[in-house]
């Protein structure tokens, strides 16, 4: 490998937030959400670390799920977008996949379909995202045709909550109190954490939590929270210093001309770019590692390269590791810096950068 570019996947530290999560309600089942790729980090390797873990996997659609399944992976495997034709329906009936089911056309295609096999569907109910989901007035109808269905063996209800994030406003409560009152009357499993709810919102745990990004190590808040605390980074992003120049005082660096030197400035040249998905939009005085030394960016990133201000750094050289993210350096640090969320760094990650997986 002559590029240096890498993200280091610490499998040990996924299953540790796994188990944090499932610690959050020793009593639940956990379905570790493995979408988009495991977040970036890789969705085979991921689920075969947690294999001895998880109760069940999370993925957006088939093709995530039958991957999993190639691969030897045999735990439940929930389809968080359902299905998007009727003719995914004998997949998901060889192979038990759970759907969720959103719409009325989908419980049609579900009362339509034939099969010896039977499996659980999740019911998802719209208490205000207002994304996905049935309306509340139409659950009780839809649980009861569910239950006649020949391929249904159980119903589950579930919902999203659009602001679980921010615990000290009102909404999640709204959605939990909309929730508990569609689902008082009928008997049903639920489904309501996701990341956030699982680390703030102790009374939307329920039967099955959802933990997603904080299996990877990344915070959805904005600020400290005690179980957000104990995360571990799933993955380190790194590379290595290619070029060192000294910039006087006055010169500019990269497109743009963004970054004015204020003095000589010693200038890192890394091999590193929004071509690796590093993003483009990272402001001057992002911050990044250097031999352990935290320094910021200096200068717009391009596609293949970024520039870092090693002037308080003079033991750094060409071949000095850079950190742009991971375990001594939080993704969600470095989001805040791009106007953005740790999600989309980790998952706007491309092929161009080795996964390098250790336990």
């Amino acid at each position: 490998m002559s590029r240096k570019v890498r993200a280091d996947i610490h499998l040990d530290a996924i299953v540790h937030n796994y188990r944090l999560a499932k610690a959050q309600a020793p009593t639940t089942m956990a379905a570790a959400i493995v979408k988009a790729n495991a977040y970036g980090h890789g969705a085979v390797p991921v689920a075969r670390a947690l294999a001895n873990d998880a109760d069940a996997f999370g993925v957006a659609c088939i093709e995530e799920a039958m991957e999993l399944r190639e691969a030897g992976l045999r735990q439940p495997i929930i389809l968080l977008e359902g299905f998007f034709d009727a003719d995914e329906l004998p997949l998901i009936a060889e192979h038990g996949f759970w759907p969720v089911l959103h719409s009325e056309h989908q419980v049609r295609w579900l009362e339509q379909f034939s099969s010896p096999a039977r499996f659980p569907v999740w019911l998802k109910l719209d208490t205000g995202m207002h994304r996905l989901g049935v309306a509340p007035d139409q659950v009780e109808s839809l649980v009861a045709r569910l239950r006649q269905c020949e391929v249904v063996s159980e119903v589950l209800l579930m919902t999203h909550f659009a602001r679980s994030d921010e615990p000290s406003l009102p909404m999640t409560r709204d959605q939990l109190g909309c929730f508990d009152r569609v689902a008082a009357q009928l008997g049903l499993g639920a489904s309501l954490s996701n990341s956030a709810a699982v680390m703030a919102w102790p009374e939307a745990h329920r039967q099955w939590l959802r933990p997603g990004i904080m299996l990877y190590g990344a915070t959805p808040f904005g600020e400290s929270n005690p179980v957000a605390d104990q995360l571990r980074a799933g993955m380190t992003l790194s590379s290595e210093i290619i070029a060192v120049r000294e910039v006087p005082a006055g010169e500019t660096v990269g497109y743009g001309a963004t970054f004015s030197c204020d003095r000589t400035r010693r200038i890192g040249t890394v091999a590193m770019g929004y071509g690796d998905g590093y993003p483009r939009h990272a402001r001057n005085g992002t911050p990044v590692l250097v031999e352990g030394v935290r320094t910021s960016l200096a200068g717009r990133v391009s596609m293949d390269m970024l520039t870092v201000d090693l002037t308080d750094i003079p033991q750094a050289d060409i071949g000095s590791r850079v950190e742009l993210w991971g375990q001594r350096l939080p993704v969600s640090e470095v989001a805040q810096w791009c106007d953005t969320i740790p999600y989309t760094l980790l998952t706007c990650l491309t092929p161009r950068v080795p996964r390098v997986y250790s336990d």
